[in-house]
């Protein structure tokens, strides 16, 4: 059975309850308390010792309710017919959170990069990283395409969500989902979230919000050869908004024309070595 996380970014309230119960259960140090002065966010990003973030990202654009934009609280709380219909919100915009975490892709670029086999599929089908296989060697870190993992400073080695592997052999739920206290972050079989996902989103349509998705389908946030992620996200907006990227890719895809440009280059550098000889 392969395990992933569904997270319903349309409910949740950027408590960070899931980031403190991830630090607390795997025992990440702390990130202190500087904010970055561009967010309500001391965190700011995915790392080797934080492995949920919860993103607090402001969008100023202009809004306008019940016409594809959306209140986050109000549609949390299924109380949308009490706002005014295409009532413009001019230069007020609005807050998305979401709390991101490893994809534990279908097809892990990291896993392929990584020349010890550190990095392996487990019996959950989770991206997993055996700590101590991994060598610090930090190929897997630019084979990421959504900049998830991270080498730990003064250790060498990469960390990243393992999905609270040790809670999941005991038959327990990873302590981010268990935390969330609205069920943003939902863990289970990775069919049964793709049917949940799917449920949402029609109703998030039939209630007028047009631009609902689900983010990490081979479709959307899985093309390039990843196949897909086992952590998908139900989204309101572009995923540039949430810092995702429209389409990952593995990166050998690149591989081939660097290949050309290189075999062009010393085809052209090799003809005027001849002709310099012959001359």
């Amino acid at each position: 059975m392969a395990t992933g996380f569904l997270t319903d970014t349309t409910v949740c309230i950027g408590c960070k309850a899931c980031e403190v119960a991830c630090k607390q259960w795997n025992q990440l140090p702390a990130d202190g308390y500087n904010l970055t002065g561009a967010s309500y966010d001391n965190t700011g990003h995915l790392s080797g010792t934080t492995w949920r973030h919860v993103a607090f990202i402001e969008n100023p654009k202009k809004q306008r309710r019940l016409s594809g934009d959306v209140d986050l609280i109000a549609l949390a709380e299924d109380v949308t017919e009490t706002l005014p219909g295409n009532a413009e919100l001019d230069g007020l915009g609005r807050w998305n959170f979401m709390s991101d975490v490893c994809k534990h892709c279908v097809e892990a670029p990291c896993q392929q990069a990584c020349p010890t086999g550190a990095i392996i599929r487990n019996e959950f089908d989770n991206v997993y990283i055996q700590p101590d296989v991994c060598n610090g060697c930090g190929y897997c870190v630019p084979a990421c395409p959504y900049g998830v993992i991270t080498q730990v400073p003064n250790d060498g080695r990469a960390f990243k969500c393992t999905l609270c592997y040790d809670r999941q052999r005991d038959g327990l739920e990873p302590a981010c989902a268990k935390a969330c206290p609205t069920n943003s972050i939902m863990f289970g079989d990775v069919e049964d979230l793709k049917v949940i996902a799917a449920e949402r989103v029609a109703t998030l349509h039939a209630k007028g919000y047009d631009n609902a998705f689900v983010y990490g389908t081979p479709e959307v946030g899985g093309t390039g050869g990843i196949g897909g992620n086992h952590s998908k996200f139900i989204l309101m907006d572009d995923p540039e908004t949430y810092n995702l990227p429209r389409h990952p890719f593995m990166p050998q895809v690149k591989v081939k024309g660097a290949f050309v440009a290189s075999s062009i280059a010393a085809a052209a550098l090799t003809a005027v070595v001849a002709l310099a000889f012959r001359d």
